[in-house]
């Protein structure tokens, strides 16, 4: 007998051999036996992902670097490599440049020397060429600076890997070219630490915080005008100077003065001056008697406080504006319940830096230092780095705290949702205000919501809830607010449970989250592979996918850029024997033609007029790269020692780079018509039909090692690339009788498949 089967919906995406025969499990009617280098779409396809095309080889290849987002605007955002004690940027697939030098000359030899005018670079210095008459081979182009004669403005080129350009084969130089190195900024943080740096943003502010660094501010305040510094955890606002204390009458008195400076926003008060005490006053008890208090105008201060001694504290007596400041006691009674800010400096010292940092409810917070890993520090309300507190407390006082557990836990994540969230290494604790509107530090309130922990990599926070890595086991937990609890309570579950295979016996060492186009949190494995979720919580979508290319995935980040968001990964790679870090970009999976996509690795495009020879392909040197020309994939070559590559046929529009290969397997068939849902017999596959939507050039068959081509060129002009493919298909399997039943697709070649539907006529065995 026969049987047609019919699967309308790949969104559980690839799911763990341990429950191939859990035909009870609704996502396992929508689940796949491999789902590699294929993203799993919300809606229910699965589509080929897009590939990674080169922005830059990171400064050291020999160090690891991370890369971490800086996102301002819809329309400034830039990828930050963090590496040996540097900062570089990266933004719209190209490194951020510091202003050009001209260059007035280079030589032809076996190693060829430049000419420049201005400053001299120092040796080592990266510096990109572009614009050069004759020696065009040099354009578009990093090189590294080599002995350089400052007094002939002369240095000597050579490649990122420290080798001598030879030039002599190259056109003559004639004229015009620059060069510009990259904009870079020194950071205290060695390679060995970057991983664990955690951050948090404010506008222009990038907070960044390590339990063995103090803490750390990256500021823009240009293009090319960055800093990176370490905050003071004091009030911005001066304070102003002793005041002087002069009574209207003589006597034997002392009375004791310190005055505070308001800022001009109203939301930070200055630590207080230094005592002013005058003991020669008269008793301001006596009817007539006063003093009047003065002090000098403190910068920036738009009023002040003034506090007098009472009982061993200052307390309250009055106010005074800048400009001529002064204040007259009359026998004015100090409110104790306001006295001057005190100084706080937690974070001042090895052991106390902290490891955890966000921003919550108007204060910027901190957690998790060496010497106290389950305190948690608040800034005064309104302020980012206010630590001061009051005598007795205010509400808009810093906060601090220490969680009480059954067991030590350090803090490692602090995440702003309608409440505010930790992730400890032990348990997961939700803080929020008791008989109050607001978090002070009277109402503070915390409360574990579960007890699994999460590990050093950053979570992803979506759609209302957080994404995290788990502490032990390598899985991922989504946390989010109970939709039945009206006391909001969260919960804990694990989105991998589905897919366990993915994770068991590998850690996670990075995170990034693309909302657009397609919801997905991606997380590099301790084995270079990248796992991807497409996460649609709403809809109860969940698919994992994996990911693999030559090489290894080390680090991600994500920033908006147009209408997606584009993802940054830093790749070690071998190329021409030789190990190396590539900062690159994964491309916008957006076509009009064939000749738009974009399906290869560490790539490159070549868009102009008609060419034969490709060149400007230095970092694939030794490589073979796979071709996608004007549409057309044309055979897979070796780039040669010139960086180039020729054409079998000229094309004005050409992607070039490693390439990936793409594999989708659906589970082993089960059908209620059968007995035991068909677990107990075997199968052969006769026919697929396969409906695809803009796809081009795909193999299918009953396994991956049985694959034939899906013949879809029936009136095409066979000298013409092929059309984008939006059609069902039925193909022929080559006969196999097996138990699992299955249909394997992939695809190898640089081109687009989205695969909507599968459906598949099986005879049935005994």
């Amino acid at each position: 007998m026969s049987v047609k089967t019919l699967t309308r919906s790949f969104a559980a995406g690839e799911i763990t051999p341990e429950l191939y025969s859990r035909v009870d499990l609704i996502k396992n009617q929508t689940g796949l036996r491999t789902c590699r280098n294929f993203e799993v779409l919300p809606h229910g396809p699965v589509q080929n992902r897009a590939g990674f095309e080169y922005v830059n080889e990171t400064k050291d290849s020999t160090k690891k670097s991370v890369l971490i987002p800086f996102i301002f605007s819809s329309t400034q955002n830039y990828a930050l490599e963090f590496g040996d004690f540097y900062m570089r940027i990266h933004t719209l697939g190209a490194t951020l440049l510091n202003a050009s030098q001209a260059i007035t000359g280079i030589t032809r030899a076996a190693v060829g020397v430049l000419t420049y005018t201005g400053a001299d670079p120092a040796n080592g210095t990266w510096m990109y060429l572009s614009g050069i008459g004759g020696m065009t081979q040099l354009n578009g182009r990093f090189v590294k600076v080599a002995n350089v004669n400052a007094g002939a403005n002369t240095y000597e080129l050579t490649d990122l890997a420290g080798n001598n350009i030879n030039t002599t084969s190259y056109g003559a130089y004639t004229a015009g070219g620059t060069m510009a190195s990259p904009f870079e900024i020194v950071t205290p943080y060695a390679h060995t630490d970057v991983a664990d740096i955690h951050f948090t943003q404010s506008a222009d502010v990038l907070t960044l915080v390590h339990p063995t660094y103090p803490v750390q501010e990256v500021k823009r305040f240009g293009a090319l005008s960055w800093t990176i510094t370490a905050p003071t955890f004091a009030p911005t606002q001066a304070a102003p100077t002793a005041p002087a204390v002069t009574p209207n009458g003589a006597g034997g008195v002392s009375y004791s003065y310190v005055i505070t400076a308001l800022a001009a926003d109203g939301l930070e008060e200055s630590l207080a001056s230094t005592v002013g005490t005058n003991a020669a006053c008269q008793d301001l008890t006596v009817a007539g008697a006063f003093n009047t208090v003065t002090w000098a105008d403190a910068a920036a201060a738009v009023r002040y406080n003034v506090y007098k001694l009472s009982s061993g504290l200052y307390g309250y007596v009055g106010q005074a504006l800048s400009g001529a400041p002064g204040f007259r006691d009359g026998n004015i009674t100090p409110d104790m319940s306001r006295t001057p800010p005190e100084n706080d400096t937690p974070f001042d010292s090895a052991g106390n830096y902290p490891g955890a940092v966000g921003y919550f409810s108007g204060r910027r917070w901190f957690g998790g230092t060496n010497n106290k890993q389950q305190n948690l520090w608040a800034t005064r309300s309104g302020t980012e780095s206010n630590m001061s507190y009051s005598i007795p407390t205010r509400d808009d006082d810093s906060i601090r705290v220490r969680l009480t557990s059954r067991q030590a836990s350090r803090i490692r994540h602090i995440i702003p949702l309608p409440e505010l969230i930790l992730l400890t290494s032990g348990a997961e604790w939700k803080i929020t205000a008791l008989n109050s509107d607001a978090i002070t530090p009277t109402s503070i309130s915390y409360r574990p919501a579960d007890y699994i922990g999460a590990s050093n990599v950053s979570p992803l926070v979506t759609s209302g809830a957080v994404l995290y890595a788990q502490d032990r086991g390598g899985r991922v937990r989504e946390m989010k607010a109970s939709e039945t609890d009206v006391n909001g309570t969260y919960r804990t579950a694990d989105l991998s449970i589905l897919a366990p295979h993915l994770f068991d016996d590998y850690t996670l060492v990075g995170s990034a989250w693309t909302r657009a186009r397609v919801p997905i949190g991606w997380w590099p494995r301790s084995d270079g592979v990248m796992l991807g979720v497409t996460y649609v919580p709403e809809h109860q979508v969940a698919g994992w996918h994996h990911h693999d290319t030559d090489g290894t995935f080390e680090s991600v980040a994500s920033t908006p850029e147009g209408a997606e968001d584009a993802l940054y990964a830093v790749i070690k790679r071998s190329i021409n024997g030789r190990d190396v870090r590539y900062i690159e970009r994964k491309h916008a999976r957006t076509f009009t033609t064939l000749a738009d996509c974009f399906f290869v690795d560490a790539g490159l495009t070549y868009n102009s007029t008609p060419a034969t020879t490709i060149s400007g392909l230095w970092h694939l040197v030794g490589e073979t790269v796979s071709i996608l020309a004007d549409g057309a994939v044309q055979p897979q070559q070796v780039v040669t020692a010139a960086g180039a590559i020729t054409l079998e046929q000229s094309a004005s529009k050409v992607h070039i780079g490693l390439p990936y290969t793409c594999d989708f397997e659906t589970l082993p068939l089960s059908t209620e018509a059968l007995p035991a849902a068909g677990q107990t017999v075997m199968k052969n596959v006769n026919n697929a039909f396969i409906r695809v939507y803009r796809s081009s050039g795909v193999m299918i068959g009953p396994s991956l090692d049985k694959l034939v081509e899906l013949k879809q060129r029936t009136t095409e002009n066979y000298s013409a690339p092929p059309a984008l493919i939006t059609d069902e298909f039925k193909l022929g399997l080559t006969p196999t009788w097996q138990r699992d039943g299955s249909i394997a697709v992939r695809q190898s070649n640089p081109l687009p498949v989205t695969i909507l539907s599968m459906a598949a006529e099986v005879a049935i065995g005994g």
